[in-house]
């Protein structure tokens, strides 16, 4: 988007990343969708490792977003085929390697780790509007998996609720690639401001240099 102040827009005080469903059974080296954990695992995993600790430095919060279920299956949504058939293909039972976070990504002392038990996306599924609330955050980075569902939900949900969102694109995965990169194009530029793992990485390195320099001033 022209004109958009990036570095206003994602200021560490009042802004979150969330990683989506980056877990086991999602995007991990086991994954029920092995050709969606594949690409997310080829660019988008590897710029969420580059930009948690930058994030962390900056005092940006993190909240880690994944969904789980009960072997009974009680609780969760069945009327849709993507459930029907995400049950017959992935673990995601509490305490199973698939619903956990990878474990490049932490989760660190300092992270949130939000689990949904319903529903396509973390906004409508788990408390993550009322702890983003009272963490003061007003803008959302939105990362992890899938362009196809579920980060294009968690955008309009976030923007329904008078979030500003960031999308940096490079770190967003979703089935096909070209189809992915259309629906960024076409879709989530016009609801969110489409960024880089890059630019978000100069913003939060810049806000931790000035912090620093502003704490040895005081000192």
């Amino acid at each position: 988007m022209p004109g958009i102040n990036l570095a206003g827009l994602v200021a560490p005080g009042r802004t979150a990343l969330v990683t989506q469903e980056c877990q086991g059974a999602v995007v991990g080296p086991n994954a029920g969708l092995a050709d969606l954990a594949d690409e997310a695992r080829r660019e988008a995993v590897p710029n969420i490792v580059r930009l948690l600790p930058a994030a962390r430095a900056a005092g940006v919060r993190v909240v880690h977003c994944l969904v789980r279920r009960r072997p009974d299956g009680l609780g969760s949504n069945h009327n849709a085929r993507l459930f029907t058939a995400a049950r017959s293909i992935v673990d995601i039972t509490p305490g199973s390697p698939g619903a956990a976070l990878l474990p490049e990504l932490g989760p660190e002392p300092s992270d949130l780790v939000l689990a949904r038990w319903h529903g396509l996306g973390p906004m409508g599924g788990t408390d993550l509007d009322a702890v983003l609330r009272n963490l003061g955050v007003t803008t959302i980075v939105a990362t992890g998996v899938s362009v196809n569902v579920a980060i294009t939900n968690l955008v309009m949900d976030a923007v329904n609720l008078g979030y500003q969102v960031v999308v940096p694109r490079d770190a967003v995965a979703g089935i096909p690639a070209d189809y992915a990169s259309a629906v960024i194009a076409n879709t989530l530029s016009v609801l969110a401001t489409v960024t880089t793992t890059d630019a978000l990485l100069d913003v939060w390195t810049a806000a931790t240099g000035a912090a620093r320099l502003a704490d040895a001033a005081n000192t």
